[in-house]
């Protein structure tokens, strides 16, 4: 019985993450080739895609080791752009504190994004359900595969690729059709929306110090607008309680 459900949940997970496989390999493709045109050897490429597998982190520091930026700043950038995943870290542990830690480094390393954000649609509140293990890895395997490959195609087709064909640009649609459909409630829109401002404004900041300050804005808001939203749900159904009144 388990086995089966096991199966049927790797199933699901297999037809709901399948759209954005196309637009993952696409994203890794840009990030494969800005790796090779921001002067990195081929083995250094290949060792940041598999090492790192994390796109925004990768394109943030790649200006950074071209222009010879201390250590520290190229660390700092990586780390802040990817703050986010402590919050998707609180976010799954509660569904699989349970497995052994060997496990949940794995599957921490190879979650991403899009995964994270696919799964909490279908698992939105903790709750004892079978197939949610498999679930996940239905959308983490494809999702690191899809990745690698579109990266490695970029890192060996990269020299070749003249920049007059707008790479930028391509990577930028590309991660958009990728994240606009996980914004699914008004604190991540507001979050990406302040970061977006925060970003154009502070552009010219040196070693790209506007994108940590967009980061920090942007999650930062975030993060205290879904406090503010959840107290004041909660009020809400505490009042209709009292009043005898359904919680909406």
């Amino acid at each position: 019985m388990s086995f089966d459900t096991d199966k049927a949940a790797f199933k699901e997970g297999l037809r709901v993450g399948a759209p954005t496989w196309f637009g993952i390999a696409a994203w890794g493709l840009v990030v494969g080739i800005a790796m090779i045109k921001a002067g990195l050897t081929l083995p250094q490429a290949l060792g940041m895609s598999l090492l790192v597998f994390a796109g925004s982190a990768q394109l943030a520091s790649l200006p950074l080791l071209a222009a010879h930026a201390p250590a520290w700043v190229i660390f700092a950038t990586a780390l802040v752009v990817n703050l986010r995943f402590l919050i998707f870290s609180a976010i799954l542990a509660p569904h699989f504190s349970h497995l052994p830690w060997r496990t949940r480094a794995w599957l921490g390393f190879m979650t991403g994004d899009i995964a994270v954000g696919l799964f909490m649609q279908r698992y939105p509140e903790f709750g004892e359900h079978k197939g949610k293990l498999a679930y996940l890895k239905a959308l983490v395997f494809p999702n690191w595969a899809s990745w690698q490959t579109g990266s490695i195609v970029g890192i060996l087709l990269g020299s070749q690729v003249p920049g007059s064909w707008g790479l930028g640009f391509a990577g930028t649609l590309a991660i958009l059709c990728i994240m606009l459909p996980l914004i699914i409630n008004r604190a991540a829109f507001a979050g990406v929306v302040v970061a977006g401002i925060c970003a154009l404004l502070a552009v010219n900041l040196p070693y790209k110090l506007g994108l940590l300050l967009a980061v920090l804005l942007g999650m930062g808001t975030a993060m205290m607008l879904e406090e503010f939203l959840e107290g004041k749900k909660a009020g809400h159904d505490q009042a209709n309680k009292e009043t005898g009144e359904e919680p909406t």
